[in-house]
């Protein structure tokens, strides 16, 4: 945390009897509060590879943020137990993706470049027919698109869309537009969010790191495949709050300008906000009802409302009843 980067409004300490830092918790809890990004192979359906997921770790609950057909790869956020209340926060993420197209004719490169420049920015998509989703005209932003190579017919991009955005339906408009027709070949999903292929491993991966884990009590692997949920907040405007302040939060409450330790300078009315420990755990999930520099300034009244609360009752003391009432 850079501190050049937050408004200090009490500079409060935190009380190392209560709670963990993420990266220390015990691995019983580092797995239940955790999330690992599996490079999805071909084949599988995204559900059935949460399933292996659950299984292998041997735990009741997982969950992924954003569907990849059975036949596309890359990476696959998936989230476990506790964790995986942060889902719907990310199934918004943006993606990127690297697909080969094949052209149904000839065409030249720079054409090719051409019409896929048109793509970029916000276009109309129905859902293809295999999807599963309701076949309705919707608005979509592509970010950005980039020839990568072409041989032939056959053409590998770059692009990066908004969540949401069918690829396959993309290469055959583009092959419309070209006038040679077009269709997806191949997709790998390079980018959901923060979570990049460099982040990515194998089932195999993870079952190899449980079963040192379980048979020979090496915790490091595991450690190091799963990562505590607090990544996926990384990069959400924090809001820092004081110990006093966890619990109350924890069983209902919203936040109150007198629980804040720290706000990020980037907090802005209405947008969403993660609360955080001093030890950096993630709290909840909330949206802003002040600007960083109202909730630095004011004494009195309500920073956030909490949408999601991620820790449970009692990790840290009961000392909000009066603090509740302010």
């Amino acid at each position: 945390m850079k501190l050049e980067n937050y408004y200090i409004k009490d500079d409060a300490s935190t009380d190392e009897s209560y709670g963990y830092y993420p990266t220390k918790r015990p691995i019983e809890e580092y797995i239940r509060k955790g999330l690992i990004c599996i490079d999805k192979p071909m084949g599988p359906s995204s559900h059935e590879v949460v399933v292996w997921v659950r299984k292998i770790l041997n735990v009741s609950k997982t969950g992924h943020a954003g569907t990849l057909d059975p036949r596309v790869t890359g990476v696959l956020p998936i989230f476990i137990e506790n964790a995986t209340k942060m889902v719907k926060f990310l199934q918004e993420s943006s993606k990127e993706y690297v697909c080969l197209m094949r052209l149904h004719g000839d065409a030249k490169r720079e054409d090719v470049e051409r019409v896929m420049k048109k793509f970029v920015g916000r276009i109309y998509q129905r859902p293809p027919l295999k999807s599963a989703v309701k076949k309705v005209l919707r608005i979509r932003e592509i970010y950005e698109i980039e020839l990568l190579e072409m041989e032939g017919r056959d053409v590998l991009f770059r692009v990066v869309t908004e969540s949401g955005t069918y690829i396959r339906k993309l290469c055959r408009d583009i092959g419309e537009i070209l006038g040679t027709g077009a269709h997806m070949q191949e997709l790998r999903r390079t980018r959901t969010g923060r979570f990049g292929e460099d982040m990515c491993y194998t089932l195999q991966d993870l079952l190899d790191a449980y079963v040192f884990w379980k048979e020979e009590g090496e915790e490091k692997y595991l450690r190091e495949i799963i990562k505590p949920m607090e990544v996926a907040a990384a990069d959400l405007p924090k809001i820092v709050i004081k110990d006093s302040a966890v619990d109350a939060i924890c069983h209902g409450a919203n936040l109150s300008v007198r629980g804040v330790a720290y706000v990020e300078k980037s907090v802005k009315k209405d947008g969403t906000v993660a609360i955080f420990t001093l030890k950096n755990e993630l709290v909840a999930i909330g949206r802003a009802l002040m600007d960083a520099e109202d909730i630095y300034r004011l004494k009195k009244g309500v920073a956030a409302d909490i949408q999601r609360v991620m820790m449970e009752r009692g990790v840290y003391p009961r000392v909000w009843k009066s603090y509740a009432k302010s």
